[in-house]
């Protein structure tokens, strides 16, 4: 059964749309990495957010280096502004779980696109499967932290009211889950064509 509850009653012992925007984010992160990571056709912007463990800690791919693309087939990252952080660039576009060998001349990292294989495709679907779980544990963390706001606000209100409110939360990411599942699927088509 469905609960739809009046959400300002609830507001002073729990914000519902607060709740509903970080299930959203969570959502919107999962686009985000399918369209930049897990993708057949690879783009400069496909290596922006690979992470890159500098000696000033954790920096994203472009922040250190120019992405750019030479050809189709190839990308070029330009480490001359950060050559320090070229050995670490390389080994983390290796590692980006993307199929990728790139090659250096210096401070120049070329980036060779793989030509797609079904074995590509294949572990692109296993990526995506990744990304999907890793969506749903940042749901769970949302549902969790939501429900433990909750119990504290016990005295706020009567038990059939939080009773409500927990279904309704439950009802909120149970529906994520699902619309984070639909995108799976499509992306998984997409994905073996």
């Amino acid at each position: 059964m469905r609960v739809t509850l009046n959400t300002a009653l609830v507001e002073d012992i729990i914000s519902l749309d607060e709740v509903e925007e970080d299930m959203k984010s969570v959502m919107a992160a999962l686009k985000d990495s399918f369209n930049k990571a897990v993708n057949i056709r690879t783009s400069p912007g496909s290596l922006d957010h690979i992470t890159v463990v500098t000696a000033d800690g954790k920096l994203a791919l472009n922040q250190i280096g120019q992405i750019s693309m030479k050809s189709p087939q190839l990308i070029l990252v330009n480490m001359a502004s950060f050559p320090e952080c070229t050995a670490a660039a390389i080994k983390a576009i290796r590692e980006s779980g993307m199929n990728l060998n790139p090659e250096v001349e210096g401070t120049l990292i070329r980036v060779p696109i793989p030509k797609v294989t079904r074995e590509h495709r294949e572990m692109l679907v296993k990526l995506a499967k990744q990304n999907t779980n890793k969506a749903k544990e940042s749901l769970r963390k949302v549902r969790t932290s939501a429900m433990n706001k909750l119990k504290k606000s016990k005295d706020k209100a009567s038990e059939d009211t939080i009773r409500l409110i927990e279904k309704q939360i439950s009802q909120m990411a149970d529906d994520t889950v699902a619309e984070l599942d639909r995108h799976l699927a499509v992306k998984t088509k997409e994905l073996l064509g």
